[in-house]
């Protein structure tokens, strides 16, 4: 978004025109909805700002739900926004460690600081970015003089008054639609002066969770979040908001239901054993957390093969950290003996996934040729006695 496109928007008529444009359900909608504003006179940056948002609120509905319908945002701070269920969660941290004004650090398009006054907190909500903070306003407006936006560098702001920081650092290039990722190095502000902070105040910081591990000091709580199967973030946790005695965590929601595994430190892996009845694939969040070998023990399961993040056992137990499936039978990992099975069993549709083999799995699917009324799960992987294709289903 463009600053003529933002000063579009932010008027009366602007605001009212987006709220009763709803949502371009496809890109036929977009040219027939753009040439209907632009035939009643409305300017090219009005019609431009109303359309895009038009689209990008119909996206935030799935970090954002209903609260996204009076929202305006950016694509890149849309991408790169805390889904407001974590920032809740987030939230809770500082005001159970007694925290009540807290200073949200690249706050984007305010998603964090959303949850941080959601429950009472104050809030000093910052971004370097003129456009972003603009809409950070907008967002934060109903929480009145509970939240102060202000436009400046992380670096620059005065932090006497407030008890806690929350930073989520710039980790890509300047813009507000394409942009692409930095090395830590680069970061705005830079992982150095973030670690630094924190070491003097109570601080978390959001990071993508593929940090190095190397660059996590002693003495934070590092705290892994996978949604839905997909691993979201890295948060670092200092001082008061920093759990007693834990030191590595894994935070799993899937759905309506959430579970969280702790530990001191990393933990060691249960040995590799032979394929049993069940295979279980370990949440990413707890795969980054290096905690598999706590949830291994709690299904009495081993290692599928070294530095395979899969495990297998014979009892019949899962848990919220792993993904299971029950095995019918183990295949060589070559298409004519797959595609036997699949026939054999009437399988026409099937999940495939894959670790430790260099496979695409979508050319794979398209050598099987499949056909059949069943579905199935076809894991692909290297064990102990060498590469194999699971066939399975979903417990």
């Amino acid at each position: 978004m463009e600053m003529a496109e933002l000063a579009a928007l932010l008027t009366p008529d602007g605001l009212r025109l987006l709220d009763t444009l709803g949502a371009p359900a496809a890109v036929d909608d977009v040219a027939g909805i753009v040439s209907r504003l632009r035939r009643d006179g409305h300017s090219p940056d009005l019609v431009s700002a109303v359309v895009g948002q038009a689209r990008l609120r119909a996206k935030a509905a799935t970090k954002f739900g209903p609260f996204a319908d009076r929202m305006l945002f950016t694509r890149a701070g849309l991408e790169q926004a805390t889904r407001l269920e974590i920032a809740a969660r987030h939230a809770a941290r500082f005001r159970d460690a007694g925290l009540a004004r807290v200073a949200d650090l690249g706050c984007g398009i305010g998603g964090d600081a959303l949850g941080l006054a959601g429950i009472g907190l104050d809030v000093l909500a910052v971004d370097a970015d003129e456009i972003t903070a603009a809409i950070a306003a907008y967002n934060l407006a109903p929480f009145g003089d509970a939240v102060t936006v202000r436009h400046a560098r992380a670096e620059d702001v005065d932090l006497g008054g407030v008890d806690a920081v929350w930073l989520d650092p710039a980790r890509r290039t300047a813009g507000h639609a394409e942009t692409a990722r930095l090395g830590a190095d680069a970061w705005s502000p830079s992982l150095d002066w973030v670690l630094g902070l924190a070491e003097h105040m109570p601080t978390g910081v959001k990071l993508g969770p593929g940090l190095d591990r190397d660059r996590i000091p002693d003495g934070v709580e590092a705290q892994w979040i996978s949604v839905d199967g997909s691993t979201i973030e890295l948060v670092l946790w200092s001082g008061a908001l920093a759990r007693p005695g834990v030191a590595r965590a894994a935070f799993v929601v899937r759905g309506d239901t959430a579970a969280e595994l702790t530990a001191s430190a990393d933990t060691e892996d249960e040995p590799v054993r032979p394929l049993g009845a069940f295979v279980h694939e370990p949440e990413g969040a707890v795969i980054r957390a290096r905690l598999i070998g706590d949830v291994a023990r709690t299904l009495q399961a081993g290692m599928v093969a070294e530095g395979i993040a899969y495990l297998t056992s014979d009892a019949a137990l899962t848990s919220p950290f792993v993904q299971t499936f029950r095995v019918r039978e183990v295949l060589p990992l070559k298409v004519p003996a797959i595609t036997a099975a699949l026939v054999a069993a009437d399988v026409g549709t099937v999940e495939i996934k894959k670790r430790g083999v260099d496979i695409d799995p979508a050319q794979f699917r398209r050598k099987l040729k499949l056909r059949g009324t069943r579905t199935a799960t076809l894991i692909l992987t290297r064990t102990a006695a060498g590469r194999v294709a699971i066939l399975a289903d979903r417990v």
